[in-house]
């Protein structure tokens, strides 16, 4: 028998469901996020506005986790990475986790209320992005560009809450870290690659098959060049240019960790990339505090 919704007993099973125990999505999501933020106010952005980016990316990050669950809840148990969460286990119940996903949206709806009308709007599309990620996988092979889409999309609302509007080079930043994120995530889906293909899961891992290093290698020099764009436009300096020079050692690194395709190696290559956002966000913080 079930457990009431919200009694003690459940609270480590829905800090599982939101992977608040495991704060790297937040980070992969909170970086970018945090670069449009520093870019379209050139400099330091409103403290509110900062505050309001900050809480929404935890509680959007938690939402996406939720709904992903849900709908992996039939697949998860024949995972090894996934085996023990909570809708698959039956610990926690398919209402628990319906509720507490639109607990954690409506959250992030108020949230964005203090913002306006653009970013509002926008905000429906990142939704949308979020709700629908999780069931791409059935369908396509190239799940991983609908998540870059979904995690990329706190950028041109960032630009919205700040400056009224989404300047063109916001979609070139936008870009950049669509094909980041493919990258990074396909490292991720490389761990479960032999369960998801027993299963019928789809992923890039899958498609890019013998060539994932290769693919995966390229993209990150695609990255690279976009931001190196994204740096002209935004009219960045040296500071700017030398993280991205961190950034691409990081992308070495990564493609050094996955040479074997370990599952723990191509883990830890996607755990990387955290470092990579960050790296990229103190150069454009620097650039902006030392001119």
């Amino acid at each position: 028998m079930h457990s009431p919704w919200l009694v003690k007993e459940n609270l480590p099973q829905y800090l599982q469901l939101m992977r608040l125990n495991r704060p790297i999505g937040s980070l992969l999501l909170l970086w970018p996020t945090l670069w449009g933020l520093w870019l379209a106010a050139e400099g330091v952005p409103h403290l509110g506005l900062l505050v309001i980016f900050v809480l929404g990316v935890v509680f959007m990050r938690a939402a996406g986790c939720v709904i992903n669950d849900f709908a992996d809840r039939k697949v998860d148990g024949h995972v090894k990475r996934t085996a023990q969460r909570p809708l698959a286990t039956g610990k926690l119940q398919v209402r628990e986790a319906k509720t507490l996903f639109a607990l954690l949206c409506t959250a992030s709806f108020i949230l964005v209320l203090f913002t306006n009308k653009l970013t509002i709007m926008l905000s429906v599309g990142g939704l949308a992005l979020a709700s629908c990620y999780p069931f791409m996988k059935r369908y396509t092979h190239l799940p991983q560009v609908v998540l870059g889409a979904a995690f990329s999309w706190g950028i041109p609302m960032a630009f919205a809450a700040q400056t009224g509007a989404v300047r063109p080079e916001a979609w070139l930043v936008y870009t950049a870290v669509v094909i980041w994120t493919v990258v990074y995530d396909t490292f991720y889906a490389m761990v479960d690659r032999d369960d998801d293909l027993r299963i019928g899961v789809k992923s890039t891992a899958i498609l890019f098959g013998d060539q994932d290093r290769v693919i995966t290698a390229s993209l990150q020099v695609i990255t690279i060049v976009t931001l190196i764009l994204v740096g002209q436009r935004f009219e960045l300096g040296q500071l700017y240019y030398l993280s991205l020079m961190g950034a691409a050692a990081l992308f070495m690194y990564q493609q050094y960790l996955i040479r074997n395709r370990d599952r723990d190696a191509c883990f830890k290559a996607f755990l990387n990339n955290n470092w990579v956002g960050c790296v990229i966000f103190v150069g454009i913080v620097a650039d902006y505090a030392l001119r």
